[in-house]
């Protein structure tokens, strides 16, 4: 199928001897190169195709490099794209045993006596979308027939949406993360509200209301002793997220979640503010306000100029402390912060950031995807200067993680792995 096979280190050859001998196979495995980008989440469309073959045809085939870099100019138009290009590539373009490496990153349970590796980003993506290429259809079922024969019992297999909740957000393809969404919008955070010192009347207040009980009197006799009782008013929700490049995917996950909890009707909350910051700090409150998730998101990501860029988080969060903090963190506000606390900037300031911000905030709660490792450790200066400043410690890399978070911002007695990890750094 491919004309592109990898003979040496350095050079692609061509089963044809000429360019134009080939020019058909040429555009017709660009044309399916493309197709899979597209499936895999890449906005390739015809011009993409057209301009590759243009420019493959004009340079000609000298060396994988050059071949590379040349479709990556054609098909790529966005730096989160380029994981998902290179993973295409490499299978489709250069790997001569691309399909048994696909059949096993979509069948993770069947495993040999080799090594098991953790895949890499986006390899899934890739592999799923590279695989619709050569997908079998699907066969036939005589409903009227008595013989059925079942080739393989998965009766006792985990169904597919309690895997899906289990599953990271890097590793998930793009039917997995449509699936993902659709759940993450259903998610519900049980608010609770928040009881004021300041009164008001009541009937059925606890409280008796001598002032009023006078003001009664004084008109004529007294029915009854007017009574007040607590004022209820509802906490406000902030968030901090990290856009950061090694914060792109979980990042993006989270605030759709955040986007389903600020469109929901009936949720308590007085209002749900949010920021990004990466180099620099900014406000994408408004953006959250639209009804479609995709559109908010759009709209944020054109926002923020600095998306999945370096990472100052101490600079950020003192912009957030002197610009913000005031006029978003009104009294009982809950703020979570989105971050793998991986610093590359002063972290003496970060420590005193961090500090301020837990003293403006009714309840703070640390979100790390770096918690999905097993046996994590506070070993960067940066999480070491942050973690002693948080209420809550929590990961956020799949479905199950955000339903724990959920539970977190309405159980105020709940820590996380902060306990865990605040004994790892006494000793």
């Amino acid at each position: 199928m491919m004309i592109a096979t990898k003979s040496t280190d350095d050079e692609i050859q061509i089963a044809s001897p000429s360019l134009a001998d080939s020019e058909g196979k040429l555009v017709e495995n660009l044309t399916h190169f493309g197709n899979a980008l597209r499936r895999a989440g890449l906005p390739v469309g015809s011009r993409q195709v057209i301009d590759a073959v243009r420019a493959v045809s004009i340079s000609g085939f000298t060396s994988r490099d050059d071949f590379f870099w040349i479709l990556c100019s054609c098909f790529i138009s966005r730096k989160e794209h380029a994981a998902v290009f290179e993973q295409i590539f490499r299978l489709y373009w250069r790997d001569p045993r691309f399909m048994e490496r696909m059949m096993a990153l979509l069948v993770p349970m069947m495993r040999g006596v080799q090594e098991d590796r953790p895949a890499e980003a986006a390899a899934r993506r890739a592999a799923d979308a590279l695989l619709a290429d050569f997908a079998p259809p699907p066969p036939s079922v005589e409903t009227d027939s008595d013989d059925v024969e079942i080739g393989i019992d998965a009766s006792g297999t985990a169904t597919f949406g309690e895997r899906l909740r289990t599953l990271d957000f890097e590793q998930m393809t793009n039917q997995e993360m449509a699936e993902a969404k659709k759940i993450i919008a259903r998610l519900v955070i049980d608010i609770k509200p928040l009881r004021s010192r300041r009164k008001r009347m009541h009937p059925r207040g606890h409280f008796p209301d001598w002032r009023a009980t006078m003001r009664q009197a004084a008109k004529g006799e007294i029915k009854d002793i007017a009574r007040r009782d607590h004022r209820i008013r509802w906490p406000s929700l902030v968030v901090l997220c990290d856009i950061s490049g090694s914060m792109s995917i979980y990042s993006r996950t989270i605030l759709r979640f955040l986007h389903a909890v600020a469109n929901r009707q009936g949720v308590g909350w007085s209002r749900v503010h949010a920021f990004t910051f990466g180099t620099q700090l900014t406000n994408i409150t408004r953006h959250l306000q639209h009804r479609d998730a995709d559109q908010a998101l759009a709209a944020a990501g054109a926002e923020s100029p600095d998306w999945e860029g370096g990472t100052r988080i101490g600079e950020c969060l003192r912009s957030f402390n002197v610009n913000w903090s005031r006029r978003v963190m009104g009294q009982g506000s809950i703020s979570l912060l989105i971050s793998d606390g991986l610093e590359g900037g002063d972290t003496s300031l970060l420590s005193l950031e961090m500090q301020r911000l837990n003293l403006s905030s009714r309840r703070l709660i640390w979100i790390n995807p770096l918690l999905r490792w097993d046996g994590f450790l506070p070993k960067a200066r940066g999480v070491r200067e942050m973690l002693p400043h948080v209420d809550c410690f929590r990961s956020g890399h799949n479905i199950v993680s955000l339903e724990a978070l959920a539970n977190a911002i309405t159980n105020i007695n709940d820590s996380g792995e902060k306990v865990r990890l605040m004994a790892s750094l006494h000793h």
